[in-house]
């Protein structure tokens, strides 16, 4: 690799023999696919002759498909056991709702009127020696051109019974002609699908992929490691993740692909650790005197914010301490501070900001939105300027004379301390000598975003202080943040106010709303949270519709959870009046959005409905009442950190989990949120809750995207241990790949494995 394993620069666009001929587009022409395996690899997927490639081509891209290798790391998300052939005469016996396979002979076809509007409906009636049955399927008048009587076919779908009569709906089927079974009579891929992409469309496209290129791909696995591990060769593993023809087979080649992405995941940290060490920064130190005269200003500041006495919590100095040890190194800090809801990170973040203003030197905290930069400016503003600090904003919504000032600050050395959003990493912004880079809630940030503000130094590293308020399983910590410092800070400050919480049903809230109004007759106020609403799918209308996914389905997903809170702020204006209801959602404009936030912490509005982006904002000490409505559609540390933007103040709070859910798992979820109001143990709890999900897909959260890998089964735990020891051993002492590895450089770098190198736990990216 060209640097650090995880640090690979973006793949340069590909000449020579495996890219198509330049130009060719220009002059009307378009250049054969190739012959070669490893050259078609890389191939356009709407050029490279596969069967159903012109409509993935125009498709493909919101599932990640652009290229003929990105067919074969398209893996399925489950699989449907249909290898056992039913004879239709035993259908009597099979339970409502299951799928079978058959070999049949088409009898009859015809098209109808359904009951559903404008869409017809094709029919056939399918035999066999032993019985008959019908097969329908809506709105796809596709089937006429593909099936005409006596056409012998093998069919796969699900039995539906009404009275004595049976029906299999819109039933999947191929020729019976001898050739390769995909869709039948095997265990049969169930691949994620975007609209106007097909899955008999997909199946043929990756049945075709496999066969052209799976046999030449480049084994980028050293053979000692597949050995010590067990691990099959990496084309047979591709043949078996999509078309396995066992169960253990398919488990086998799902480890050896989640072993390949927990390797790329501990690569990345392993490799940044690394190179980090061999990295330089100017060593900031801090006398006990400066130290102390900071303390107590942070301290008097915190008094006036909160109105009482306080002291810095033993976590919080701890904190301080090790940030203090960390900034006097001249290797760069890169330490993540991981603190529950309230319990004072901001304090410390300003204690480390303090220390660089102090020592004539920069410091910067970057945050995600502008409302919440805004509130960050204003506390720092409360706690450092007794210290002689002053501290500059600089976001995209400000107005061009502020911002061009901001900038000509910094650039002159004449800002000390400075907050913004992504605005602070624009080519525009210069520092003088940047020496602290704070992120908060670095989840949302990717790492090249990080990187771009860290670039800013200048001259050296700078160090660098993570914050998060969303900690995370004791045991998922141990693989995710080897790479890292981490500090936690579980203390509560004191007199922070316990929020009271409960579970209430959807009909049972005459007394909550009542309190609403109470609440906002002494001046305090209320948030209301609506779920994110996924919308159904409508796959069975029409062949080239598919299921909603990536950039699709959350633009899906915002919108329609943009019109239930609507709806529900329309509904709470009339039940609430005379009470002055807001509306936030993810499809107003941000500074609209943050308007209306504003708006709320000034008193303006005494009920806030929106959607999750509330959930990191504005801080409102006079919020007193938090109600999430169905609450068993929310994870756990989304629901805390909901519940954590009330009890901010000195008045009694209250957060009410509405949910009228009979699953198990979902109660016990949210007694869980009841009963602790510990972050770092109820991050536990969720973990032990948390349902393994689908075969493949399941995204921990606070990974980069894993496709496969699930550090929720202790096997994939046991897996990422092994990966950390092998990119120990694989990586040199500034963290590149040892010399012999070109195949597994280069999959890192271009490969399926390459986002996920380049990749952070707790990134966005």
């Amino acid at each position: 690799m060209a640097g650090p394993a995880g640090r690979a620069p973006r793949p340069a666009a590909r000449r020579g023999s495996g890219s198509p001929p330049a130009g060719s587009r220009a002059s009307g022409t378009t250049a054969p696919p190739p012959a070669s395996p490893a050259e078609l690899l890389d191939w356009p997927i709407g050029r490279s002759g596969l069967p159903g490639a012109i409509a993935i081509a125009r498709r493909g891209k919101r599932l990640g498909i652009a290229r003929v290798r990105d067919l074969l790391f398209h893996f399925p998300r489950r699989y449907e056991d249909l290898r056992e052939m039913r004879r239709l005469g035993e259908l009597l016996l099979v339970a409502d709702g299951a799928a079978i396979s058959a070999r049949v002979s088409v009898a009859e076809l015809r098209v109808e009127a359904s009951f559903r509007r404008r869409v017809q409906r094709t029919v056939a009636r399918l035999e066999d020696p032993t019985g008959s049955v019908e097969a329908t399927w809506f709105g796809r008048r596709f089937i006429e051109r593909r099936l005409k009587a006596g056409d012998s076919i093998v069919v796969s779908g699900k039995v539906r019974r009404f009275g004595h009569r049976m029906t299999l709906d819109n039933p999947e089927f191929q020729p019976d002609d001898g050739s390769a079974l995909l869709h039948a009579g095997r265990i049969v891929p169930i691949y994620r699908l975007t609209a106007g992409v097909a899955v008999a469309s997909l199946r043929r496209a990756v049945r075709a992929a496999l066969d052209r290129t799976a046999a030449a791909y480049p084994e980028y696995l050293p053979g000692d490691v597949r050995g010590a591990l067990g691990l099959g060769p990496i084309g047979e593993t591709l043949e078996e993740a999509h078309y396995p023809t066992t169960f253990d087979r398919r488990d086998g080649a799902l480890r050896r692909l989640a072993f390949d992405e927990l390797l790329a995941l501990q690569l990345g940290m392993v490799g940044r650790r690394r190179a980090r060490v061999g990295e330089r920064s100017r060593p900031v130190t801090v006398d006990d005197a400066t130290e102390a005269t900071i303390r107590a200003a942070i301290v008097a500041g915190l008094r006036r914010k909160v109105g009482r006495d306080v002291e810095l919590t033993p976590d919080q100095a701890t904190a301080v301490a090790a940030i203090r040890d960390d900034l006097a190194r001249p290797i760069p800090m890169l330490r993540l501070l991981q603190g529950d809801v309230g319990s004072g990170k901001t304090a410390v973040a300003a204690w480390a900001l303090a220390a660089v203003a102090l020592a004539g030197r920069q410091g910067a905290l970057l945050a995600p939105t502008d409302l919440l930069a805004r509130q960050h400016q204003r506390t720092l503003v409360e706690l450092l300027e007794p210290l002689g600090i002053e501290v500059e904003l600089l976001t995209g919504s400000m107005k061009a004379a502020q911002s061009n000032r901001s900038r000509e600050l910094l650039a002159g050395g004449m800002t000390r301390v400075v907050v913004g959003t992504h605005a602070l990493i624009s080519e525009s912004v210069r520092f003088a000598d940047l020496a602290l880079a704070v992120v908060d809630e670095q989840h949302r940030f990717g790492v090249e975003q990080r990187a771009a503000l860290e670039a800013k130094a200048g001259g050296g590293v700078p160090h660098v202080l993570l914050m998060t308020a969303t900690p995370i399983p004791r045991t998922l910590g141990q693989v995710l943040y080897a790479d890292l410092d981490v500090t936690d800070l579980r203390t509560p400050p004191e007199g922070r106010v316990a929020v009271r919480t409960g579970i209430r049903g959807p009909s049972d809230l005459d007394g909550t709303w009542q309190r609403v109004r109470d609440e906002a007759a002494r001046g305090s106020r209320t948030f209301v949270v609506v779920p994110l609403i996924v919308p159904e799918s409508t796959s069975d209308e029409d062949e080239d519709q598919g299921t909603l996914e990536l950039d699709e389905l959350d633009e899906a997903v915002v919108a329609s959870s943009a019109v239930a809170a609507e709806a529900e702020a329309v509904r709470l204006r009339e039940l609430l009046a005379p009470l002055r209801v807001g509306l936030v959602h993810g499809r107003l404009r941000p500074a609209d959005r943050d308007a209306e936030m504003a708006r709320f912490r000034d008193g303006e509005l005494d009920v806030l409905v929106g959607t999750t982006v509330v959930e990191v904002g504005v801080d409102v000490p006079e919020a007193t009442m938090m109600i999430i409505e169905a609450a068993e559609r929310f994870g756990l540390a989304q629901l805390h950190q909901l519940r954590g933007r009330v009890g901010r103040g000195t008045e009694e709070s209250f957060c009410v989990l509405v949910s009228d859910s009979t699953d198990e798992t979902a109660k016990a979820r949210l007694a869980a949120v009841r009963d602790i109001r510990d972050g770092f143990e109820l991050a536990e709890r969720d973990w032990e809750l948390r349902r393994e999900g689908n075969v493949l897909g399941l995204v921990q959260s606070g990974l980069p995207e894993l496709r496969v890998a699930s550090l929720q089964r202790e096997g994939h735990r046991e897996l990422a241990v092994r990966a950390r020891e092998t990119a120990e051993a694989l990586l040199d002492e500034a963290g590149r790949l040892r010399p012999g590895h070109d195949a597994l450089a280069a999959e890192l770098r271009s490969g399926w494995l390459a986002g996920v190198a380049r990749a952070e736990p707790g990134s966005s990216a």
